[in-house]
């Protein structure tokens, strides 16, 4: 059972890091070079989509963690999977005070109603994104780690 759940967690960590490594090094670059209409929409329609998805995401991903060390304590590789949890977690907390605002502000606008400064709102949301996905890499890998 445990090794199931090593695996499960570790996919589903997996994934979400692909995710976002893919909001961040494709998809971004793909809509901050469509023209200014149709770049800010696409970021307001992709923060509405992963908005509703990524918040179960992140905290199933940080359980399933949590799961793992308590029910794999004795067995080697635990103090990893402590560390990628407690990363995990900090991916939380970042997402709830630094990223969620603004994609909150973000989702909403449209050519009509964005604020003046919007674009330098999404490049502040970007450089919090690339500090998550450092984050959450560090911790998939160190879930891949105590796999060995």
């Amino acid at each position: 059972m445990l090794n199931a759940l090593e695996v499960v967690t570790t996919v589903v960590v997996g994934v979400m890091v692909g995710v976002e490594f893919s909001v961040a090094f494709v998809i971004n670059p793909i809509l901050n070079a469509l023209p200014e209409d149709s770049g800010q929409l696409g970021h307001a329609h992709g923060g509405r989509m992963l908005g509703a998805v990524m918040p179960f995401w992140y905290i199933g991903s940080l359980v399933l963690a949590a799961v793992w060390a308590v029910a794999g304590w004795h067995h080697r590789g635990t103090g990893l999977v402590v560390t990628a949890g407690a990363l995990l977690a900090l991916s939380v907390i970042m997402s709830l005070l630094l990223l969620v605002p603004i994609n909150n502000r973000n989702k909403t606008w449209t050519p009509e109603n964005r604020p003046e400064d919007w674009k330098e709102q999404m490049n502040r949301w970007g450089r919090w994104h690339y500090v998550r996905v450092a984050v959450i890499i560090a911790a998939f890998t160190l879930l891949v780690a105590a796999l060995a």
